[in-house]
């Protein structure tokens, strides 16, 4: 493992100007983590010093079986270095493409790391109580970073490469808006332009992401746009159109692919950005070692995949080693239930057909979910090293409808104190379930959830349900098919 075990440390604070030297200070034994509690109170112990990871985990290198290469969507040949020059910095290529098992967190990244993490492992004890339970729940919080998610992991690096390569704009898309909330704070850092297509039910949800990126200094347009190419053909099939985040991609594919001097940046679903993830399962193992605490079911939230695959990876590794034996359960919406109905095939991963083909679960690049209040999870498709992962057997998968996460969110609200973000919801709901059985069979059993981000900005989607005024969309069976129909013959 990349750190060494034991309890929370305080990040370093960065210097005070000579002309704020007069500042008050954090004192030297407080936990700069945004204001939460570390594990050692918590969760009633006491674990020493749990360092930021050194280096990120490549899930590939101890895989028995490896993952079907992508494609060029023109020769259908596997990709070389060269075929993604046009979106992406030849480092996060070299990363993209890469069997090492571990690759250096540069110290750049590392220094603005120290902003938020470690991010603190917490058992959920007051839910225990209120669920009369004898499993134990802990989930690992990553709503402490300055966007308020998991997505500031990747992002910094991502900003850092390109910076550091001499790129002045970047692109990206958007569903919920925490990845490009994420993706503005770190260009901001690193003197980047950063561009953002937000999907339209999003942008129109949730005003106050966009305002965050704005405050951060980004550009943001409603997806689909009539800035693109791509934006206005889909706005002229469907004036209306609620948007994807297959669509946002193709439009900032468009934009990063036709200009020499801007690169593309995306927030999860690649290998890389799974990569960056994986911070999350690193610290976590260290922090549940010094606990003395072994997970008998981790469970996490599944859209693109990165955030469940951040937390995950690590411990599958120890799983293929034989030093535990977790059950991985992935969780999605009924109204975009990639694992649960989609089909292995090789798919475009945005609905313009521009990117390179993946294999992966995918519902059809042109199938456009119902509008739900998770929209970071409204992807058509899932993270090639996920669906790989699945295809093996080396997890499960379940999708849940809304309206039961958001019962399941007010229950973990009002005993943990945390309003989550509408997308690790669906998380919380599975270790409800989960947690129930346990009080049915008298097991004991260790549940760990990946808990990805804060619900604040989503307080909308909870006054729509407090109201009653929620429902449930679950995906149509003839629009699935119409995708599915779609997918090109590999």
């Amino acid at each position: 493992m990349a750190a060494s075990s034991s309890a929370l440390r305080p990040p370093r604070l960065p210097a005070v100007p000579e002309q704020a030297s007069s500042l008050p200070r954090l004192p030297k034994n407080r936990v700069a983590v945004a204001g939460r509690r570390s594990i050692a109170t918590r969760a009633g112990s006491n674990p020493g010093n749990v360092s930021i990871p050194k280096q990120w985990y490549n899930l590939v290198a101890d895989l028995p079986v490896k993952p079907p290469p992508p494609l060029h969507p023109g020769t259908h040949q596997p990709l070389v270095h060269a075929d993604l020059a046009p979106l992406f910095p030849d480092e996060l290529i070299r990363q993209e493409m890469t069997e090492e098992r571990f690759v250096d967190i540069p110290q750049e990244v590392r220094d603005v790391y120290e902003l938020w993490r470690p991010t603190p492992l917490i058992r959920a004890k007051r839910l225990e109580k209120l669920l009369g339970t004898p499993a134990k729940i802990y989930y690992k919080y990553e709503g402490t970073s300055p966007s308020g998610s998991h997505k500031a992991n990747t992002a910094v690096p991502q900003a850092w490469y390109n910076a550091s390569a001499g790129v002045k704009n970047v692109v990206t898309e958007t569903g919920a808006g925490q990845w490009g909330s994420a993706l503005s704070f770190a260009s901001t850092l690193f003197g980047l332009n950063c561009e953002v297509w937000q999907v339209r039910a999003s942008y129109d949800q949730k005003p106050y992401r966009r305002l965050m990126m704005e405050t951060w200094g980004a550009k943001v347009h409603p997806s689909p746009s009539d800035v693109t190419e791509a934006g206005r053909k889909l706005l002229a099939a469907d004036p209306a159109s609620p948007g994807s985040l297959g669509m946002a991609i193709s439009e900032a594919v468009e934009v990063a692919a036709s200009n020499g001097d801007t690169k593309y940046c995306l927030g999860s679903v690649l290998n890389h950005v799974l990569l960056h993830q994986t911070v999350i399962g690193e610290e976590c193992l260290e922090q549940l070692e010094a606990v003395g605490v072994t997970p008998d079911v981790i469970i996490g939230c599944t859209g693109g995949g990165s955030n469940f695959g951040g937390l995950a990876f690590p411990f599958m590794r120890e799983k293929l080693a034989g030093r535990m034996n977790p059950q991985f359960k992935a969780v999605e919406p009924a109204a975009c239930p990639t694992l649960t109905k989609g089909v292995y095939a090789y798919d475009f991963g945005d609905t313009a057909g521009l990117t390179p083909l993946m294999k992966m679960h995918t519902l059809g690049h042109g199938f456009v979910p119902d509008p739900i209040h998770a929209g970071g999870l409204r992807y058509h498709g899932m993270a090639p090293l996920i669906s790989h992962v699945y295809e093996l057997g080396f997890m499960e998968a379940m999708s849940i409808k809304q309206t039961e996460c958001f019962d399941a969110a007010l229950q973990f609200a009002r005993t943990e104190g945390i309003i989550p973000a509408p997308e690790p919801t669906h998380a919380i709901a599975a270790a409800i379930r989960e947690a129930l059985e346990c009080k049915r069979t008298g097991e004991e059993k260790v549940i760990l959830i990946a808990m990805c981000g804060h619900g604040h900005f989503d307080l909308a989607a909870y006054d729509r349900y407090l109201r009653g005024d929620m429902v449930d969309l679950a995906h149509s069976d003839e629009k699935l098919q119409e995708s599915l129909a779609d997918i090109p013959k590999v």
